[in-house]
């Protein structure tokens, strides 16, 4: 069992704090991202969660078990750092058994664990390897590995991905995601990265300044983000955000049209995704622009637009558009894929 409760958890560092009451539950297997700018809180976070961080106000609750006073040793927890950390004299067998050994156990339970978490990580080839001889990705996966024997409760990542290449990220990202299917254990994964955030998480929970902004599947954040924060924080492209005024069942965009408005209160910001936007004639749409920058990434191509008082608009079509630089055109979106905002930055 793995399942993790937080309750009004807060981290003060003298007068300041840093982590705002936090309330949060993580069932048993279930895969969370932890996600934020930098500075949100979401390192210290998970590091008060595996005990490398006193809690100031608050409980930890793991399997029901309050463990707020235990140390890490006691939680049943491990964790896996953006250092690999790995011992360069040893070989990759020794540092992925080496917790074993220093608790002392047996040498047939070392081996027989050791060649389990190589299986699982296709690391049977390089059980005899040195860390130097290893690639980052490799090298990794037996920090993971080095995690795997000691058959913990739950997974702690901290940004375990941050030090490698691009490539590499994205077969690190299927590595890990397979492991969670095959372990079905509870996982908290920390990162800056939205790309992984949005592809490995059963849920995401969005940090903002020592609090949570909203938690939520992917889809929930990235469909019905809560406020303007969530709302550009998930997605790339980021979503766009235009000053609007509404009334009498419509909204008003800078340049004089827009389109029906049915919220429950008036809206001061409207907001829609850049694949949502329909290219269309001049005066046709919400508003008109003209292309400033068109960006070809072979299966998409991203306009920035600039649509005057209303600011740069961002619109993803497709690699083959015909839309060239310095070509004005009408920009719209069907009605349900907008999202407005008030004045406090509330999802309407």
């Amino acid at each position: 069992m793995g399942a993790i409760t937080l309750r009004h958890v807060e981290k003060w560092f003298g007068d300041l704090q840093i982590i705002k009451g936090i309330d949060l539950d993580i069932d048993d297997g279930e895969f969370v991202v932890f996600v934020g700018p930098s500075g949100c809180g979401k390192s210290t976070l998970l590091r008060m969660i595996g005990g490398l961080e006193d809690i100031s106000r608050g409980a930890l609750l793991i399997d029901g078990d309050d463990k707020t006073a235990d140390p890490p040793s006691k939680r049943g927890l491990t964790m896996v750092f953006q250092s690999y950390a790995l011992y360069p004299h040893m070989t990759v067998g020794e540092n992925m058994g080496f917790s074993l050994k220093t608790a002392g156990a047996p040498r047939a339970e070392i081996e027989a664990k050791v060649g389990e978490a190589a299986r699982i990580l296709k690391l049977e080839d390089y059980l005899d390897r040195r860390p130097k001889a290893l690639s980052g990705g490799q090298r990794q996966r037996v920090a993971i590995g080095r995690s795997i024997v000691r058959d913990p409760t739950a997974f702690l990542f901290d940004e375990p991905l941050s030090n490698l290449d691009a490539a590499l990220r994205v077969e690190m990202r299927y590595e890990i995601a397979k492991l969670h299917q095959n372990l079905k254990r509870t996982m908290i994964y920390v990162t800056h990265d939205q790309v992984e955030a949005m592809t490995l998480a059963d849920r995401i929970v969005v940090l903002e300044y020592g609090t949570i902004a909203q938690v939520g599947t992917p889809r929930e954040l990235y469909e019905r983000p809560a406020n303007l924060f969530v709302a550009q924080f998930i997605g790339s492209p980021k979503m766009n955000i235009v000053d609007c005024v509404t009334a009498d069942g419509a909204f008003t965009l800078p340049g004089g049209r827009g389109g029906s408005y049915s919220g429950a209160r008036p809206a001061t910001k409207m907001g829609v995704r850049p694949e949502h936007i329909e290219i269309g004639a001049p005066g046709t749409g919400m508003i008109d622009g003209t292309v400033d920058v068109a960006e070809y990434l072979g299966a998409d191509t991203y306009l920035i637009v600039d649509a005057g008082p209303a600011g740069r608009i961002t619109v993803r079509t497709d690699g083959d558009t015909p839309v060239r630089e310095c070509e004005t055109v009408g920009l719209g979106a069907p009605g349900n894929r907008l999202s407005f905002f008030d004045s406090d930055g509330k999802a309407i």
